[in-house]
């Protein structure tokens, strides 16, 4: 797979798992932890969230995506 094609697979992988953690932190009671949940900072909270689990998610998939395709190689 060239770079560029890989760059954008990539990138679109991740913000679509950006996009899923931002889906499921919304089923979080944020109201728990927050004074104000429905404030600003709580949304900028969630923003940053989603964007942490996102492209954590999404380096582990490519990292293992990278690793099998080695350990394919390894026998072949």
């Amino acid at each position: 797979m060239s770079q560029a094609v890989y760059g954008l697979v990539n990138i679109i992988i991740t913000v679509i798992l950006i996009g899923i953690s931002w889906w499921a932190l919304q089923a979080l009671r944020f109201d728990l932890f927050l004074s104000k949940p429905n404030g600003a900072r709580a949304k900028l909270l969630q923003i940053i969230l989603s964007i942490l689990l996102g492209y954590q998610m999404a380096s582990f998939l490519f990292d293992y995506l990278g690793w099998s395709m080695i350990f394919g190689q390894m026998f072949s």
